[in-house]
């Protein structure tokens, strides 16, 4: 059976490190989808003040299974 999948980007973000932001974005998103596939992360980045890393940020495509209305 053929497939088709939607694809969506997410950032997701934690005091703690990349891993946990990206957790953090897949976390939500199963709230509201369902059949979530595939997460790719497709950058990284941190917000610095006062010389130190205050948020760590992970931007996430994220691909989760396409539902029409006939399913």
């Amino acid at each position: 059976m053929d497939s088709v999948y939607n694809v969506i980007e997410l950032i997701g973000t934690s005091e703690e490190s990349w891993e946990k932001a990206a957790t953090a974005a897949i976390d939500e998103a199963a709230k509201s989808l369902r059949d979530l596939r595939v997460g790719q992360v497709i950058e990284q980045d941190l917000v610095i003040e006062d010389g130190k890393v205050t948020l760590f940020r992970t931007k996430i495509r994220l691909s989760f299974k396409h539902e029409s209305d006939n399913h």
